[in-house]
């Protein structure tokens, strides 16, 4: 499903999905946090894990005695810095420029130790590249997922999708909700994301829910890159560990498949 964001976030959090409201159905609380420069924010849950990325800025994260400086100029070209906490731990951000900050979060009975990613932590793999006349080459990278951090209930990670190509291709689905976050490289840019046979177009700052089941290539405008965050939940005894792919679409993998034209 679509969530459309029409004007800027406002200061403070911005909530975008509910565990125990609207779009209750991901599993998940996921927000964007906008904050000014030398703005403080706070955060902090008794039963629910917490990832906290930045999307763009510069702040300080700063939890249990410890603080780390991030910055980050373009969520295109550089990657990521994420913390991520169990239940119980409190998080402060310091903003030093204006800067916004993505929150995932969902209920987790497990403790475990606080993780600070830095973007060289981040894994980074390009997908599709040398397949489908390249026209699905796309930046993927991994945060954290259950082989990295399997004491969690989420999985988080961001793709590039290049102007005029696919992501999220050859089609796949899974069991497990997720959610995309979409950002564009000009503000006017614009994709469209595929949930089965439905098909929405989608803008900067939008939103699609995914519920579990349904496949969900994307793919951008020419002219236009496209960023996504996407975040999964796992589901009990049932956690996301690999794609699904659609049967009939997997001769694409083929590096020698002829795709046109075809003689």
């Amino acid at each position: 499903m679509l969530i459309e964001r029409e004007n800027e976030f406002e200061l403070g959090y911005n909530k975008i999905t509910e565990l125990d409201g609207k779009y209750s159905t991901m599993l998940m609380d996921v927000g964007v946090l906008s904050l000014e420069a030398d703005q403080n924010f706070k955060l902090k849950s008794d039963e629910k894990e917490m990832a906290l990325l930045l999307i763009n800025g510069e702040i300080i994260y700063k939890w249990e005695g410890k603080e780390e400086k991030a910055e980050r100029e373009s969520c295109f070209d550089e990657e990521p810095w994420v913390l991520h906490v169990s239940k119980g731990v409190e998080v402060e951000v310091e903003a030093l420029s204006q800067s916004e900050v993505l929150i995932q979060k969902t209920r987790n009975d497990k403790d475990f130790d606080s993780v600070f990613y830095k973007p060289e932590d981040c894994r980074v793999d390009m997908f599709g590249d040398g397949l489908m006349n390249n026209t699905a080459t796309r930046k993927v990278r991994t945060v954290f997922d259950y082989e990295t951090a399997p004491y969690s209930n989420m999985v988080m990670g961001e793709s590039i999708t290049y102007p005029g190509k696919w992501s999220s291709f050859p089609p796949h689905s899974h069991a497990q909700p997720e959610v995309y976050y979409y950002r564009f490289n000009k503000p006017q840019g614009f994709g469209a994301a595929f949930l089965d046979d439905d098909v929405v177009r989608v803008t900067h700052n939008d939103t699609v829910t995914i519920p579990g089941g349904l496949s969900h290539p994307q793919t951008s405008a020419p002219g236009y890159a496209m960023y996504i965050c996407w975040m999964i939940r796992h589901l009990e005894s049932n956690p996301w560990t690999d794609r699904i792919d659609i049967p009939e679409h997997t001769w694409l993998y083929d590096k020698d498949a002829k795709i046109w034209p075809e003689k």
